[in-house]
């Protein structure tokens, strides 16, 4: 079992930068691929990043791909999703999820843990 506590979230200008964190429990964690997800309402969630349980390979999604950067620390059991240059169309509510095995990697039916979101907004 996983449990994940995503922080970091708030209200930034465009063209500013948040850094969101992803903190889990369970002695499991540097055995799972940790990926990022957000969802505005009324939409699908959506996949933004993912990173193999090494570190050793990340995953992005065309509209944040050299904006966002994602790492991990597997000693504090936590990921981060370091966010550039944000834009209003970045705003959203950001999930953090575990248990990418090696299918989609971009479908949210491919993780078994998520957390509970957090909030970005970035205003024009």
């Amino acid at each position: 079992q996983v449990q994940l506590v995503e922080s970091g979230g708030g209200l930034v200008q465009a063209g500013g930068s948040l850094r969101l964190s992803c903190a889990a429990s369970g002695r499991t964690f540097s055995s799972y691929a940790m990926g990022w997800f957000r969802q505005v309402p009324g939409k699908e969630r959506d996949f933004v990043a993912v990173i193999t349980w090494s570190g050793g390979s990340t995953y992005y999604a065309d509209s944040v791909k050299g904006r966002f950067t994602i790492s991990r620390d597997n000693a504090k059991n936590t990921v981060y999703l370091q966010m550039n240059s944000l834009k209003p169309e970045d705003t959203a509510v950001y999930y953090c999820a575990a248990g990418w095995s090696g299918g989609s990697y971009y479908r949210t039916y491919e993780y078994d843990y998520w957390g509970q979101g957090t909030q970005v907004t970035v205003s024009s």
